[in-house]
């Protein structure tokens, strides 16, 4: 029977259009709707009880959208609020896969590092998962409070982005870790630099594309997989169309020629958001 209604995608910022990536490789009938809160971003040292009531307000702008599911494509909202938004929408939600098994089956060593907003750490989302799983493995949480403001800012290159990733690196190549899990959605966008850092024995875990994975595999077990050949995206920010556009740009490779191209849109939650 299937289902044409859209897929709601959403992050604090830019990070989550490496999802939208792998959800367009893995699902390209699918309809997708991007949140991307470049106006607030970012959440990640921010109190719980906001972040909370962000991820609230975008869940909100999504049921108005009247998606099927959506995509949770920031760490920090996935420890904090996920389980919690499933009792409070209809569609189906998901998380940002935590990477963890992929880890683990990566390592030799069972010596596992994790990178990610200093919320994400210190929820212990990973080393709760890591331990579960192997209760004889080595874990190296690190925050990294300073990549998304600097990768926001289209930094991806130079001495300050670099000057930071090999302080936040260091405890890691200290501790021999030889599998990194990049726990945050923003962070493939600067995977070059990461890899050249630990250098080419340490295996990079993107979760992106399990995220992308689950998701049709939740789909198809409710049947509502899009029925149709080649679906549409609309790309959706609270702030700042133009740097939007460029960062768009560098992570997906719209095929144009076809007309493919998404549309990008300001959105205002507010003129969504009812209070409850």
């Amino acid at each position: 029977m299937g289902d044409n209604a859209p897929i709601g995608i959403y992050d604090s910022g830019l990070g989550g259009l490496t999802v939208v990536k792998e959800v367009l490789s893995l699902l390209p009938g699918e309809d997708i709707i991007y949140f991307g809160d470049t106006g607030r971003t970012p959440y990640g040292s921010r109190p719980t009880a906001e972040i909370l009531g962000f991820m609230h307000e975008i869940l909100t702008f999504f049921s108005a959208q009247k998606v099927k599911m959506a995509i949770t494509a920031c760490n920090t909202m996935t420890a904090l609020g996920l389980e919690q938004a499933k009792t409070e929408f209809p569609f189906l939600l998901i998380g940002v896969n935590n990477g963890v098994s992929a880890a683990l089956a990566a390592s030799r060593s069972k010596r596992i590092g994790v990178i990610a907003t200093e919320a994400t750490i210190n929820s212990g989302k990973h080393v709760k998962a890591i331990k579960a799983e192997d209760p004889a493995a080595y874990v190296c949480p690190q925050a990294c409070p300073s990549f998304v403001p600097l990768i926001e800012q289209e930094k991806l290159f130079g001495p300050e982005i670099e000057t930071s990733a090999r302080e936040y690196l260091q405890p890691l190549i200290d501790s021999g870790v030889d599998a990194l899990i990049l726990g945050c959605t923003h962070y493939p966008f600067i995977s070059p630099l990461i890899r050249d850092i630990m250098g080419p024995e340490v295996v990079l875990i993107d979760p992106a594309r399990e995220t992308a994975a689950e998701a049709r595999t939740k789909l198809a077990h409710n049947d509502k997989l899009a029925t149709r050949a080649q679906g549409r995206v609309r790309l959706c920010f609270s702030a700042d169309l133009p740097r939007a556009e460029r960062v768009t740009a560098c992570a997906i490779d719209f095929p144009r020629s076809q007309g493919l191209a998404p549309r990008f849109e300001l959105v205002n939650l507010q003129d969504f958001y009812l209070e409850v």
